[in-house]
C-alpha cells in the first residue's frame, strides 16, 4: 500500500516558501524526540549538526530536521526551528536548560532571483507554524526554487521540487520526503524514461546521458550550485546505528530515479527517522529496501507535482 509522508504518526511537516522569489525551507517536527541518522553522498554538503548523529555520540534524538534552500545561508533558519521548540518546552534537557536538536541541510537555488534573499530565522519560524499532517508537495518549501538537468547549464534545465511518499508492509510504514535540485535528470525507473532534465535547443528533452553517450561534452558547473535532500522516515523502533543504515540505504532510490547523483557539484543528503510508534523492530534488510523505494517514487513526486517558472518548465507543462 502507498501513501504520503504523513502515513507515520507524530511528524508534521511545515513549509515556508518566500513571495520575493523562489526559495524556501521545509520543517520535519517531531518535537517528543525521534532516532536519527543521515548519510551523504555528494561531494559539496551544506549541513547543521550532523556528526551528533553518529551512533558513538552522545545525543540519541532529534526534536526537528531542516531542508532549505538558499545554500549556506539558509542554514540559518535552524535558529527559528530551535526557538520554536524551546518555546513549547521541546528539547534535550541539559541542567536548567532546554536545547532542542535540529539538524538541517541546504540546497543552492540562488541563481534564480536575488540571491540576497534566503530563509532566515523568521523563514524557519514560520514553516513550523504551518506544520501539519497533510504535507504539500511540488514548488513548495525547500524545493521552491528546485531545478534538474543542469550538466549542460541552467538555460537548459527544467524545475524540481519537492516530493513525498510512503509504504506500509506487516504494519510498519516507511515514508520519504525529497526535495529535488540536481545536477542529473530524473528518470522513471519502472520505464527508464527521462521525465525531467537537460533540455535540446528545441526545449524537448534531451537525455543527459544519452546526450554525453553521443559525444557532448557538458560544461563546467558550479561547484555546489545543486543537491538533492530528504528525509526517509519509519514508525519502526531502531537506534542510531541502524538508522544510519537506513539513511544509507535510501540513497538507493535517489540512484535509480536521478542521473548522474552524487556529483562534485551536488551536496546530497539523505536523513533518517524512526519514531517508534509501531512498538516493535524490523528486519533492515526489507527495512532499507522500502527506504530505498520510498525515496525514489518521492523523486518522481516532486517532479510530477512542480509547476514551472519562466524559462524553467515543469513536466506537467512539457506533458501538454
Amino acid at each position: 500500500m502507498s501513501g504520503p509522508f504523513s502515513e507515520i504518526a507524530g511528524l508534521r511537516v511545515g513549509h515556508f516558501s518566500d513571495s520575493r522569489r523562489p526559495t524556501g525551507c521545509t520543517v520535519v517536527l517531531c518535537e517528543q524526540g525521534a532516532v536519527a541518522g543521515v548519510d551523504v553522498r555528494g561531494a559539496a554538503p551544506g549541513t547543521r549538526e550532523t556528526d551528533l548523529l553518529r551512533p558513538e555520540n552522545t545525543v540519541q534524538q532529534v526534536h526537528a530536521l531542516l531542508l532549505s534552500g538558499g545554500s549556506a545561508f539558509g542554514l540559518d533558519a535552524a535558529t527559528g526551528v530551535m526557538r520554536w521548540l524551546r518555546e513549547r518546552g521541546h528539547g534535550l534537557q541539559v541542567g536548567p536548560a532546554c536545547v532542542p536538536i535540529v539538524p538541517g541541510a541546504v540546497l543552492f537555488d540562488l541563481w534564480l532571483g536575488d540571491p540576497q534573499i534566503t530563509p532566515d530565522a523568521a523563514a524557519g519560524y514560520a514553516a513550523c507554524e504551518a506544520a501539519s499532517q497533510q504535507a504539500a508537495t511540488g514548488s513548495v518549501g525547500a524545493g521552491a526554487g528546485a531545478t534538474v538537468g543542469k550538466l549542460f547549464g541552467p538555460q537548459q534545465a527544467m524545475k524540481g521540487g519537492i516530493g513525498a511518499a510512503s509504504l506500509t508492509l506487516a504494519g510498519i510504514c516507511v515514508a520519504a520526503l525529497v526535495a529535488v535540485n540536481a545536477v542529473g535528470d530524473v528518470v522513471d525507473p519502472a520505464t527508464g524514461q527521462v521525465l525531467a532534465g537537460a533540455r535540446g535547443p528545441d526545449g524537448r528533452m534531451l537525455g543527459t546521458m544519452a546526450a554525453v553517450k553521443a559525444g557532448q561534452v557538458p560544461g563546467r558547473l558550479l561547484a555546489g550550485a545543486n543537491t538533492t535532500i530528504g528525509v526517509v522516515a519509519t514508525d519502526a523502533r531502531l537506534n542510531k546505528a541502524e538508522a544510519t543504515k537506513l539513511a544509507q540505504m535510501s540513497h538507493d532510490g535517489l540512484a535509480r530515479a536521478i542521473n548522474p547523483v552524487h556529483t562534485p557539484s551536488d551536496g546530497d543528503v539523505m536523513f533518517a527517522l524512526a519514531t517508534g510508534g509501531a512498538g516493535r523492530s524490523a528486519d533492515l534488510t526489507w527495512l532499507g529496501a522500502l527506504a530505498a523505494e520510498v525515496t525514489a517514487q518521492a523523486v518522481l513526486n516532486a517532479i510530477q507535482s512542480a509547476s514551472g517558472l519562466p524559462g524553467l518548465p515543469a513536466l506537467s507543462e512539457l506533458a501538454k
